[in-house]
C-alpha cells in the first residue's frame, strides 16, 4: 500500500511538472507576436506593401503602414480563433475526453509550426492559417492541463492560475526564435524543431494524463495513464489490474442539486464576468498587436532601439508564471478556515475572489494609462504592468468560473466566455485601422478611449461583493 501511494504521488508530481513545462514552452507562443513580427519584417514578409512617400521639404521616406496593417490582421485573426474556438474545443473535451482533445490540439499545433517553417516572403499568406493553428492548438494544451489542479485538493486555484501564468510566459518562445535568428539560425530550422517536439506532447497524452478526465473531488486511490500496457483508473482491484473508468464522485458523497447551464448563463455573475474579461482582453490584444508600430513611432524608426524594447517586452513575459500564483494564493487564502453557520465553501470562494477581481481591474487601468503615455522609457513599466495584469486576468478568469459555477458546467462556461470575449476583441482591428487612417498614426485618442472602457471592469468585483454581502445578511437573518 505504501509503495502504491508513493507511486501515485510521484506520477502526480511528474504530471504537474511536465504540464507546467508544456504550458510554459508551447501553449501561448502566439502572444509573443511582437518578437516574431521583427523577424518577419527582416525576412521581407509583405514588404511589397511598403511604398515610397514624399514628406516635408520633399524628403523621401518608406511608408510601411500597409505591411503593419497586414501583420496586425494576422494576429487579430489568430487571437480571435484562440478564444472563439475555445467553445467547440470545450464541448470536444467534455464529450470525448482528454486524449481525443489533445490529439486534435497536437495535430493543429504541428500543422501550424510546419506551415510557418515552409512559409516565405513569396508566400506570406501562409501565416494566416499557421498562426491560427498555433493559437487553437495551444489553448487545447491549456484546457487539458488545467484539470491537473484537481489532483492537489486545496491548492486547486493556485495550480490553475499557475498554468495560466505559464501560458502567458510561453509568449517568450518567439523571443528565443528572434534571438536565434539574429545568430544565424533560420526561421525554418526553429519551427521544424517545434514540430519535432510534438512527440513529447504525444508521450504526455498517453502516459501522464487520463483517457477521459481527472475528477473533482478526487476518489481514493485514483490512478490514470498507461502502466505496463494497461490503462488504470479510479478504482484498482486487489489483483492490481484496472477494472473501471474514472468516476467523478465518491458514491458516499450526497448529490446536491446544481444550477442548470441555462441558469448559469443567464446569471448576473456570468454577465459581469464576461464584460470584465472582454474589456481588459481587448486592451491587451490591441497593445500586443500594435506594439511594433508604437515602438517604431516612439523611437523614430531606429531599428536597434526597437529591437531592444521588443526584447525587453518579451523577457518580461517570462515573469507571467511567477506573477500568476499570487492570484491563486489570494483566492485560496481562506482554505481550511472555519465557516460561519450556513455558509458554504462556494460562498467563501466568492468572497475571496472579490479582492482578486478588483486588483486585476486596477492593474489594467494603470497598465492602460502607462501604455497611453508617449514616453519611451516609461514603456518598461508598461511591460511589467502588462504581464502582471495578463497573468491575473486569465488565471483569475478560469479560477472564478471554477468557484462561482458548478464544476459540471466548467468546460462549457469557460469555452463560452472565451468565445464571446473573442467576438468583442475583434474591435482591435478597426481601432488599429482608425489609428493608421484618420488619426495619422497617433493612437492617443484610441488609448484614452480604451482606458475609459477599462473602468467598466470595476463593476464585476462590486457586483460579486454585493452578492456575497446580501447572502450573508440573509443567512444571519434566518439564523
Amino acid at each position: 500500500m505504501a509503495g502504491f501511494e508513493k507511486g501515485l504521488s510521484a506520477r502526480r508530481c511528474l504530471t504537474f511538472a511536465t504540464g507546467l513545462v508544456e504550458c510554459l514552452c508551447f501553449a501561448g507562443a502566439v502572444f509573443g507576436w511582437a518578437s516574431l513580427v521583427f523577424v518577419l519584417k527582416n525576412e521581407g514578409y509583405f514588404s511589397s506593401l511598403c511604398v515610397n512617400t514624399t514628406g516635408v521639404n520633399e524628403t523621401h521616406a518608406l511608408d510601411c503602414s500597409g505591411q503593419d496593417e497586414q501583420l496586425s490582421l494576422i494576429f487579430t485573426i489568430a487571437s480571435f480563433m484562440n478564444n472563439f474556438l475555445t467553445l467547440p474545443n470545450g464541448f470536444l473535451f467534455d464529450r470525448f475526453g482528454t486524449t481525443v482533445a489533445r490529439l486534435f490540439g497536437i495535430f493543429l499545433y504541428t500543422m501550424g509550426t510546419l506551415m510557418v517553417a515552409f512559409s516565405s516572403s513569396v508566400l506570406p499568406n501562409t501565416l494566416f492559417p499557421a498562426l491560427s493553428f498555433l493559437a487553437v492548438g495551444g489553448i487545447l494544451f491549456l484546457i487539458t492541463n488545467m484539470q491537473v489542479g484537481n489532483l492537489f485538493g486545496s491548492h486547486r486555484s493556485t495550480i490553475i492560475t499557475l498554468y495560466n501564468g505559464a501560458f502567458d510566459s510561453s509568449s517568450a518562445l518567439f523571443l528565443i526564435i528572434k534571438l536565434l535568428h539574429e545568430t544565424g539560425i533560420s526561421l525554418r530550422a526553429s519551427f521544424l524543431f517545434l514540430s519535432a517536439c510534438s512527440v513529447i506532447h504525444l508521450l504526455r497524452t498517453f502516459f501522464l494524463l487520463p483517457r477521459k478526465f481527472i475528477p473533482y473531488p478526487l476518489p481514493d486511490r485514483y490512478t490514470y495513464g498507461i502502466t505496463c500496457g494497461k490503462s488504470e483508473s479510479s478504482e484498482v482491484a486487489t489483483n492490481g489490474n484496472a477494472q473501471v473508468e474514472e468516476k467523478p464522485l465518491n458514491k458516499n458523497v450526497p448529490v446536491q442539486s446544481e444550477k442548470s447551464f441555462r441558469e448559469c448563463l443567464m446569471s448576473r455573475l456570468f454577465f459581469w464576468h464576461l464584460l470584465w474579461l472582454s474589456v481588459m482582453q481587448l486592451r491587451h490584444y490591441l497593445f500586443i498587436g500594435t506594439l511594433n508600430p508604437m515602438l517604431q513611432r516612439l523611437t523614430a524608426g531606429e531599428s536597434s532601439l526597437v529591437s531592444q524594447y521588443t526584447n525587453a517586452f518579451a523577457i518580461t513575459q517570462l515573469c507571467g508564471v511567477l506573477c500568476a500564483p499570487w492570484n491563486g494564493l489570494i483566492m485560496d487564502r481562506h482554505k481550511g478556515k472555519p465557516r460561519a453557520a450556513g455558509e458554504t465553501e462556494q460562498d467563501l470562494d466568492l468572497w475571496a475572489s472579490v479582492l482578486s477581481l478588483f486588483l486585476t481591474a486596477l492593474q489594467c487601468v494603470l497598465f492602460s494609462v502607462c501604455a497611453s503615455t508617449p514616453y519611451l522609457p516609461l514603456q518598461y513599466l508598461t511591460f511589467i504592468l502588462q504581464v502582471l495584469n495578463r497573468s491575473f486576468l486569465y488565471g483569475g478568469n478560469a479560477a472564478f468560473i471554477s468557484v462561482a459555477f458548478p464544476s459540471c458546467h466548467f468546460g462549457k462556461l469557460y469555452g463560452l466566455v472565451m468565445a464571446l470575449s473573442a467576438v468583442f476583441s475583434l474591435l482591435q482591428y478597426p481601432c488599429f485601422a482608425l489609428v493608421k487612417g484618420v488619426l495619422g498614426g497617433d493612437p492617443l485618442y484610441v488609448n484614452i478611449g480604451l482606458t475609459l472602457l477599462s473602468l467598466l471592469a470595476f463593476i464585476h468585483p462590486l457586483s460579486v461583493y454585493l452578492h456575497c454581502r446580501n447572502k450573508r445578511k440573509a443567512l444571519s437573518t434566518s439564523s
